[in-house]
């Protein structure tokens, strides 16, 4: 049993290393977020500390492999759009050196444009800086040559006279880099270890501390914001789940006693019949027949968590709740009931043409006794099984009952982050929920070594 449990632990870690491995390059493709370029106020050296604090500046990896002509230093150039066309720029030529030196000019006469400005405040200096903005994300020749032209031309103004030397320092460098290009460094690969001080390292040291970190739509913390929604989640999905498990076992196991009855029959008819029909579509049916007086009857209140307000008595605002919450129960409690009714009957009904329930029928044992000791014992890990799948649910939420019900829950949260651009959120609730679901898959896995000891872990499996 001892083995069975180490080993099965020692798989769940680089199952969850995977995991959020994918995570991470999922949250790194949507962009780093920056405050400060969001508002003008802030200077590049503002935005530097800031890239530094939230560790842009470091690596992606522990490692990564790329070419010869890809440097180990490009993590340190925080604006993405800017390391983006450098990147596309050493996929050109391959001289890093080269390229650099164009980089580093470019931002000596965007310093050099500001200084101007600050000076004269004329319309020139602010077509040139525009122009230098489109430059740092340019990596087509033929723009870039363009674009070099037109800061020429406009140098001739005697505002910006003092730019000319800048901007010549700037065209030849462009020069050097496509005439010393080394496209041959870029069939030689190259790896390179970075250590600890690496961006996933941070990103999932941060997780498993509970700092999530900081929300990028109104700057409050990710963790602050999960905790005071999951209480709603928690109280749509425990009642559901317990509800549906208190139903579906005597469910199961009587409709496979009695099979082919009458009672078989109708509660199959209706449990397919709950199965089939989509969440969505019966949740906003509720809603229209039985919140709404214009389109049915109002017996329950509006959608929402409560109707109530101002000071009212801790019973009343609990009542109140709870009214609010009975629909969203049902539509989550229907959907599982149904199919873990089907599970336990289908296993069931496998037990009882098993040779040990002949035998201990024979014997003259007590129906009850080998219905609920021996058949559902040996009948119950298809809900072990759903038991693992069904956790992540209760933390991370029900999104599509929670947004139709207006309750502000994990899924409304998660929602509205997608819809607001809210990756630190999104992302965080994803890892969540993939942390939960390896971790009801190893739940079930250990609870089935504890309802049947016989449950060997081996290479076969």
């Amino acid at each position: 049993m001892f083995n069975y449990i180490l080993k099965r632990i020692l798989y769940f870690i680089p199952t969850l290393f995977f995991i959020s491995v994918i995570i991470f390059l999922l949250s790194k493709s949507a962009g780093e977020h920056l405050t400060c370029e969001e508002d003008e106020r802030f200077s590049q050296e503002d935005c530097r500390k800031e890239a530094h604090e939230k560790g842009y500046d470091q690596p992606a990896f522990y490692f990564s492999i790329s070419t010869a002509a890809h440097p180990d230093t490009l993590h340190r150039i925080f604006q993405e759009e800017h390391r983006i066309a450098l990147q596309k720029l050493i996929g050109q030529f391959g001289n890093w050196e080269q390229i650099t030196t164009y980089y580093q000019a470019l931002n000596s006469l965007d310093k050099a444009i500001t200084i101007n400005h600050s000076k004269y405040r004329n319309n020139t200096s602010i077509t040139m800086s525009k122009t230098i903005k489109v430059l740092y994300g340019q990596y087509k020749i033929p723009v870039i040559e363009s674009h070099l032209q037109s800061l020429e031309a406009t140098s001739k103004d005697s505002s910006t006279l003092a730019l000319r030397p800048s901007i010549l320092t700037l065209k030849n460098a462009f020069n050097e880099v496509q005439q010393k290009a080394t496209p041959g460094k870029l069939l030689c690969p190259s790896f390179q270890f970075h250590g600890l001080s690496n961006q996933y390292h941070r990103w999932v040291t941060n997780f498993m501390s509970g700092n999530f970190g900081v929300s990028n739509r109104d700057a409050r913390p990710v963790a602050q914001k999960i905790w005071d929604r999951l209480p709603w989640t928690l109280a749509i999905n425990i009642p559901a789940i317990f509800l549906a498990y208190l139903i579906a076992i005597p469910l199961g196991v009587y409709t496979a006693l009695y099979k082919d009855s009458a009672f078989d029959r109708r509660i199959s008819f209706v449990l397919l019949l709950l199965f089939s029909l989509p969440g969505f579509w019966v949740a906003t049916l509720l809603v229209n027949l039985f919140t709404t007086a214009q389109y049915g009857m109002k017996i329950f209140p509006s959608i929402g968590i409560s109707s109530l307000s101002g000071d009212v008595s801790f019973w009343h605002k609990l009542s109140d709740n709870i009214a609010h919450l009975l629909l969203p129960i049902f539509c989550v409690t229907y959907g599982s009931l149904a199919f873990m009714t089907r599970q336990l009957r289908n296993s069931m009904l496998d037990i009882f043409q098993q040779d040990f329930i002949r035998t201990a029928r024979a014997k003259g044992l007590n129906e009850q006794a080998i219905v609920w000791r021996h058949a559902f014992r040996n009948s119950i890990f298809p809900l072990i099984t759903i038991f693992g799948s069904i956790l992540p649910r209760a933390f991370a939420g029900s999104v599509i009952i929670e947004v139709i019900f207006n309750i502000q829950g994990m899924g409304y949260l998660m929602w509205d982050s997608i819809f607001a651009r809210d990756w630190q959120v999104v992302y965080t609730v994803l890892m969540i929920a993939a942390l939960l679901t390896v971790t009801g898959i190893l739940l079930a896995d250990l609870l089935y070594a504890f309802v049947d000891p016989r449950v060997q872990f081996s290479r076969n499996k």
